[in-house]
């Protein structure tokens, strides 16, 4: 991680929480002369009903043991939904001292079978976002999606990647947040520390969105892609846990343009 962060994780996440909440959201009259946008951490520890030096302690990393009673209150002041409650809970956690070292990351066998056997853009990706594994639809889809590919690197640095994604602003941002929420505990990884200093280092969108500390669930969805060839198509995404590592679909509905349109892309790439 850049700077501090990992050594302080708790108190940067509630600095980071604090600001971005406004004082009309917390119910208080901002005043004319108020120069800060987010809420003062006097004000949190009142609203929290906790004192304002306990509160300091915790947000500089001077107390690392608060109860679940002192973190709920936080979360409900910082206005946390639940992914972001959680991980809250999480940061407050006693971590292990001695936890076991990760294991090198080998897509098994059976699914490189699988990847070839499925009929729609697939692939498998890592921890960190790499993508370890794809079939040739995948690729055919998006060149980014090839192993040996960073998809967050890719969103953030590659001028074809926001040009693919019809809503890039807001898939960055969800990219970013589902890898916080994915790093957890393993700020001290290696690939982890040289992907955050790389992209500290290159990309000021990157910069602007892990200062905010947002986390989200890597989960499915929905999205809007701009094929250069083919052109937009609408599918659905799945991420189906596997051995520690993720299988990605992209597959559209039965029947419709989108389907039609992947019928051809697939067409293109056995031609």
């Amino acid at each position: 991680m850049s700077g501090d962060e990992g050594t302080n994780r708790l108190g940067d996440y509630l600095r980071a929480r604090r600001e971005l909440v406004t004082p009309e959201q917390a119910g208080i009259q901002p005043g004319a002369r108020r120069k800060v946008k987010g809420l003062r951490r006097e004000e949190v520890a009142l609203l929290a009903g906790i004192s304002a030096d306990y509160y300091l302690r915790l947000e500089r990393g001077r107390d690392h043991n608060p109860s679940p009673q002192v973190l709920e209150a936080l979360a409900r002041v910082l206005h946390l939904d639940d992914v972001e409650r959680l991980y809250l809970l999480e940061l407050a956690a006693p971590r292990p001292r001695n936890r076991p070292r990760r294991r090198p990351e080998q897509v098994p066998a059976r699914l490189h079978h699988l990847l070839a056997a499925v009929g729609v853009p697939a692939f498998v990706e890592g921890r960190s976002f790499d993508v370890l594994a794809a079939n040739t639809l995948a690729a055919a889809l998006s060149p980014r999606l090839r192993p040996g590919q960073n998809r967050l690197r890719s969103m953030l640095l590659d001028p074809e990647e926001r040009e693919f994604h019809v809503d890039w602003e807001r898939s960055v941002a969800s990219f970013v947040g589902a890898f916080r929420r994915t790093v957890g505990d393993a700020s001290d990884d290696a690939r982890i520390v040289e992907l955050v200093g790389e992209l500290s280092l290159s990309s000021a969108r990157f910069r602007s969105l892990w200062a905010r500390h947002d986390v989200r669930e890597l989960q499915g969805g929905t999205t809007t892609v701009r094929h250069p060839v083919v052109g937009e198509l609408t599918l659905h995404r799945d991420k189906l846990p596997v051995d520690g590592l993720l299988l990605v679909l992209y597959y559209p509905d039965e029947h419709g343009d989108s389907a039609d349109k992947l019928r051809l892309l697939s067409s293109l790439t056995t031609a």
